[in-house]
């Protein structure tokens, strides 16, 4: 398959267009670049050897946000026996607790709240959307969104609005 087409973009411009909100996606799901590398080199790699047909490019973007997810979650059941980043004190993520730095706030944040705020914030997807994309009820949603903003105020401070 050697030029493929995705609604009108290359392979190389769908990585460029989306290759941020995909290597985040793992990067907060694994917490550590070099474990996100591989479920992001995986995503992409999926994405060429399917090429799946979509509708318009927000079915792009979610399918790739799903499958990066997929990849992430095969990736943390095949290496269960390895200790936890967030068990290890010392893990490759490890900002300092005085900086005030989103990134950090929401990669200390337990796993099913860090998807739902950055997939919410960052990439402005809508509860319903967020709902598909997890596979959650868009009740579910709402409760880890508003309790992971309870958290993320509490680990990055706040004054409460």
């Amino acid at each position: 398959m050697g030029d493929a087409v995705f609604l009108g973009l290359s392979y190389e411009q769908v990585i460029n267009k989306y290759k941020n909100t995909v290597g985040a996606v793992c990067l907060m799901r694994l917490k550590n670049w070099a474990d996100a590398e591989d479920c992001f080199q995986n995503t992409f790699f999926k994405l060429y050897r399917n090429a799946p047909d979509f509708n318009d490019e927000a079915h792009l973007k979610a399918w790739l946000i799903r499958v990066a997810i997929n990849e992430c979650n095969k990736y943390i059941r095949k290496n269960r026996h390895h200790a936890e980043l967030d068990k290890v004190s010392d893990g490759a993520v490890d900002f300092p607790q005085g900086k005030c730095d989103m990134s950090w706030a929401l990669l200390n944040l337990e796993k099913k709240y860090r998807e739902v705020l950055y997939l919410h914030y960052a990439e402005d997807y809508k509860i319903n959307e967020i709902a598909q994309i997890l596979d959650k009820s868009p009740n579910t949603i709402k409760t880890l969104l508003r309790r992971g903003k309870e958290k993320l105020k509490k680990l990055y401070g706040g004054d409460g609005e």
